[in-house]
């Protein structure tokens, strides 16, 4: 049996969030959210899917759990597929981030290795390297979903198509979006 890996970004969050950065910030879904998770999990499990993962975060396992729900499998939590963490500036609007800091939040793409959001956050580098140890560690054969967020999702697909770190916020799928990999 082949492997077959289906990388699924969670659906819109709760609306309070629009606008903030929440990387590891744990939030439900918005209305809208919950009914694309609905109809998301509908799809997915008329899929053969074999093992389910998600982050952890409310916002991936709303989606993880209505699709073992229909499926009869158990989703399994890899802590390694969350968010970014961002550091200070977690749960704060970006637009005071950006009037806070200016440019410097250009180092999220120009500098994967050193740059640290918020002064402690995690760099890009150390992102991508946590989603590809996640990647490594499921099964090795089966159709498997992952329910995770656009950073990982972003990072894998970035070094899949051989492009550098630098070049991964275009690899970032729309909320609820199915990206086989």
């Amino acid at each position: 049996m082949t492997r077959r890996i289906l990388l699924v970004r969670h659906t819109q969050v709760a609306l309070r969030w629009h606008g903030r950065c929440y990387g590891i910030s744990d939030m439900g879904l918005s209305r809208t959210g919950q009914r694309h998770a609905t109809a998301l999990a509908a799809t997915l499990a008329a899929l053969p899917i074999t093992a389910i993962v998600h982050s952890g975060l409310i916002r991936t396992r709303i989606l993880a759990d209505r699709v073992a729900r229909a499926t009869g499998l158990a989703a399994t939590v890899d802590p390694r597929w969350r968010e970014r963490d961002f550091g200070g500036w977690e749960g704060r609007g970006w637009n005071a981030i950006w009037r806070e800091t200016g440019s410097a939040m250009d180092g999220l793409m120009t500098d994967p290795a050193g740059f640290r959001p918020g002064g402690d956050g995690e760099t890009g580098q150390r992102l991508a390297d946590r989603a590809t140890a996640a990647l490594a560690a499921l099964p090795s054969a089966g159709t498997i979903l992952v329910v995770s967020h656009g950073g990982p999702i972003a990072s894998l697909r970035a070094r899949a198509a051989g492009r550098p770190l630098t070049d991964a916020a275009g690899f970032i799928p729309a909320q609820g979006e199915i990206v086989p990999l």
